[in-house]
């Protein structure tokens, strides 16, 4: 009777409880998918904004970091430098985004380096034994706090066997920041024995910086002005990077400027705390190993001709990776500059014969690397942006052969 009685409800009665759940099979991805996902390239852009120049965006302390970030989510891998990245105090992992020196990224640019992503470095730090004590403690109480808490390979410090004796000025001429170290041979000489001792593959540099006089810097923490710290950091990185070909970035050891109430939040992440270091450590961590350029690298390096975009300033043209991208004698990244971001640089594209897409402001340039990454012209998302196709026409030369030129 209990078996007719269901036999008639059935219909009206909820189905088992183990076929109300859909099979396993039908949570995995569509074929359609995973064939797009193998067949298509990974999209790979460059992001440059020079080192003190006073770049309205970027020349400050960590201010280009959330336009990184924004055209991190939109492009599969981004490459860029430290001046983009470094914030001082403040930084951003992102796993996608490679952190490479301003020399090697030009030599990458020329084709002579190649990239090869890590999945950790062992990072060695190098003192300027110009530091005072107080000061070297503090620096080195980063170093074991991104080690304790943030489980980064910091596994050995050094102190300079003399005092680098950094100095600092602005070039009158071209408006940058610039400078020098005295005794450049006593950082070498801290770097290789870092690398014979420790097998370290990546190095940062903490040189004492004179301390700034408040008048001196007063335009910058209001957000305007040149970062004069920042052209003599890059010369400090550049000379480890060619010597060593390993990753290197600085951080300068100064004492805390006085309380201001007046601060760009531009220039806020530099005055949080003792020290620039631990953005610098960060990137470091997980930076690309630099390798000569050859055809025997394995297959997950990376090189020049793996760009397909680069965005810079648009008076900011004139640098060895700009040049070394848009003369590329294979395939050519699309170059876009960026007018918002004004230096004081006067290196436009037209002074070097660059072809470039120009943009207003960086909320353009991600939308034109967007469409540029789906495969669509940039200029069809314009009004009026596409014109009639053209028609070749054949003309025929005295000597025999046909040639077409563009109507």
């Amino acid at each position: 009777m209990v078996d007719a009685i269901l036999h008639h409800c059935r219909p009206f009665l909820p189905p088992p409880a183990e076929t109300s759940v859909k099979p396993a099979r039908a949570r995995i991805r569509p074929a359609s998918f995973r064939c797009w996902s193998k067949c298509r390239r990974e999209y790979t852009s460059v992001m440059i904004v020079p080192t003190g120049v006073g770049a309205a965006i970027g020349g400050f302390a960590g201010d280009a970091l959330p336009v990184a970030r924004a055209l991190s989510s939109v492009v599969d891998c981004l490459i860029t430098h430290p001046n983009v990245l470094n914030a001082a105090m403040m930084y951003w992992p992102m796993p996608n985004v490679l952190y490479v020196e301003g020399y090697a990224l030009d030599r990458f640019a020329e084709g002579l380096w190649a990239l090869e992503p890590v999945h950790q470095n062992k990072v060695g730090l190098v003192l300027d034994c110009g530091i005072e004590e107080e000061l070297r403690i503090r620096h080195l109480q980063v170093a074991d706090a991104a080690r304790a808490s943030l489980g980064l390979p910091v596994v050995e410090y050094i102190v300079t066997d003399t005092a680098l004796e950094v100095e600092k000025w602005v070039d009158p001429m071209s408006g940058q920041s610039t400078g020098r170290i005295r005794h450049p041979d006593s950082l070498l000489r801290a770097v290789q024995t870092l690398i014979n001792r420790s097998q370290v593959n990546a190095v940062a540099v903490v040189g004492r910086f004179p301390d700034d006089d408040v008048d001196d810097v007063d335009d910058y923490r209001q957000g305007v002005g040149i970062d004069v710290l920042a052209g003599v950091e890059a010369i400090i990185s550049h000379l480890v990077v060619k010597e060593f070909q390993i990753p290197c970035a600085h951080a300068p050891a100064m004492l805390p400027l006085p309380l201001t109430p007046m601060l760009s939040p531009k220039s806020a992440a530099e005055e949080i705390g003792y020290t620039f270091l631990p953005c610098v450590l960060v990137g470091l961590s997980k930076a690309p190993q630099y390798k000569v350029n050859s055809h025997s690298l394995g297959k997950d390096c990376l090189y020049a001709s793996d760009v397909d975009s680069v965005v810079l300033p648009m008076d900011s043209c004139g640098g060895d990776a700009a040049l070394a991208f848009s003369r590329s004698k294979g395939k050519k990244p699309l170059i876009i500059v960026v007018e918002e971001n004004e230096t004081v640089l006067d290196s436009t594209p037209d002074k070097f014969g660059m072809e470039v897409i120009k943009v207003s402001n960086y909320w353009e340039a991600i939308g034109v690397i967007a469409a540029h990454k789906a495969g669509i012209n940039p200029h069809s998302l314009r009004r009026d942006g596409i014109a009639n196709i053209r028609k070749n026409s054949p003309v025929r030369h005295a000597n025999g052969f046909t040639v077409s030129l563009p109507r």
